[in-house]
């Protein structure tokens, strides 16, 4: 089972098992949506990358509800709880099934954003992503990525993986929807916060940093400059 049928086939309870499995579930979007403000004018054109079911999206339109919003994402399973979502809303959201990775995108926008999904990209893969983006923004756009990392060292990617997973047991998360994520987490291929920082400014963006960490779940942006 690949990236896309795994995500497809777990569509339908993606949303409702958000908040269990991100033990940071508010602060972690709410991140996301205020580097985006801070940026972004009240009327921005956003790309979100890998969205799924809108759920980033949503919080954007909610933050600003003047914004153009386009969602892209390969499973289109997934990309079919978007448009339920955001059904009625076509002149401010538009959606696309396709891979960000390959093919051809609109453009320019002011920010794109991804949540949990270019982690399942190879290093290489995430150095022609963040290149990608910044030929996509406009001058002065934002790109934000809410995503999962790996340690720095051994030891703390472990202590991170072991505190992940107690808080999402303590939530309520059983034996067999653990089992079930570990399957799906074998298509993860993580990197340092630091090497992908580093990335970011080796496409040539700036005011490169990272706004909110826990533990493995982080915020981090960069700016295309003006």
């Amino acid at each position: 089972m690949n990236v896309m049928e795994a995500f497809n086939a777990h569509a339908k309870e993606y949303d409702r098992w958000r908040r269990k499995f991100i033990p940071c579930f508010d602060d972690f979007y709410g991140a996301a949506v205020t580097v985006m403000q801070h940026y972004c004018g009240p009327a921005p054109r956003i790309l979100d990358l890998g969205a799924g079911t809108g759920l980033l999206s949503m919080f954007v339109r909610e933050a600003m509800p003047q914004a153009s919003l386009t969602l892209v994402d390969i499973a289109d399973q997934m990309l079919g709880q978007a448009r339920a979502r955001f059904a009625g809303q076509q002149d401010h959201v538009r959606i696309i099934h396709a891979d960000y990775l390959q093919d051809d995108l609109p453009g320019p926008f002011d920010a794109i954003c991804s949540a949990l999904s270019i982690h399942h990209l190879e290093t290489p893969q995430k150095r022609r992503l963040f290149q990608r983006c910044f030929d996509l923004l406009e001058p002065g756009g934002v790109f934000v990525n809410a995503d999962q990392i790996v340690g720095p060292e051994p030891d703390l990617a472990q202590w991170y993986d072991a505190h992940w997973e107690r808080s999402i047991r303590a939530a309520g998360v059983d034996d067999q929807t653990m089992a079930q994520t570990r399957q799906r987490m074998l298509h993860d291929r993580l990197d340092t916060l630091e090497d992908q920082l580093t990335m970011l400014r080796a496409a040539g963006f700036t005011r490169v940093d990272c706004q909110y960490k826990w533990f493995a779940l982080v915020v981090f942006s960069g700016r295309r400059p003006l």
